[in-house]
């Protein structure tokens, strides 16, 4: 799908505050095409992490899942379903809902993450749940600042074998996950906390250009 010049425009703000992540300008771009034609094609967003990266995949999907930095105001076919429940607040309601993309952080679910640690192995935790929660018009995005997290390349393993696009946060080594993902989004550094502070900006635009292709 082509983007819309207002949704490259918040990439090209971002570049230009940060002009050395300008060499992933088309990554990002792909990127936000990608899960944007997942959302279209009726499928959704899964995220997985650990640590640092466990956190920024939560925060991705509170950007995807509410408005961001616009309202994303319901369909007027969404505010007449709950017009339709005669529910005496349906109006309330219907105001206080925003439209979304379809998001899980696969980092929030204990008792299934303990589970499988203790009767599989940890490194299936997210493996395991690509495997029974994704579709093939899904996106995985994989984060580790190593690009060697054996969780997270169990999971990007298993999204492959079964069609799901993947892309892969990382930082500037060489990983064992860039063999798995379609597009790597690389930090130009490699100390963790170098790269998590870099993962910050480029998921931030990565968000808000989704938002203002589908909801702008």
């Amino acid at each position: 799908m082509s983007l819309k010049q207002s949704t490259i425009g918040h990439l090209t703000a971002l570049l230009a505050r940060c002009p050395e992540l300008e060499y992933l300008r088309d990554d990002i771009h792909w990127a936000a095409e990608h899960i944007c034609g997942s959302y279209i094609g009726g499928g959704k967003v899964l995220v997985c992490g650990n640590g640092g990266s466990a956190a920024d995949s939560d925060h991705i999907v509170g950007e995807l899942m509410k408005g961001f930095v616009l309202k994303r105001e319901l369909l007027p076919e969404d505010i007449e379903k709950i017009q339709n429940t005669d529910a005496d607040d349906w109006q309330t309601i219907a105001n206080r809902l925003q439209r979304g993309v379809p998001a899980i952080a696969l980092t929030q679910h204990p008792a299934l993450s303990s589970a499988i640690a203790n009767d599989t192995d940890a490194s299936m935790i997210y493996a395991q749940q690509v495997y029974v929660l994704g579709q093939p018009a899904d996106v995985l995005i994989g984060i580790s600042t190593s690009g060697n997290a054996a969780n997270v390349i169990n999971a990007l393993k298993v999204a492959k074998a079964f069609g799901i696009v993947t892309i892969g946060f990382t930082g500037s080594r060489v990983g064992r996950m860039d063999d798995f993902c379609d597009v790597m989004i690389k930090a130009p550094v490699a100390e963790t906390f170098r790269v998590q502070e870099y993962h910050l900006p480029i998921y931030h635009v990565l968000c808000l250009m989704i938002e203002e292709e589908l909801f702008g």
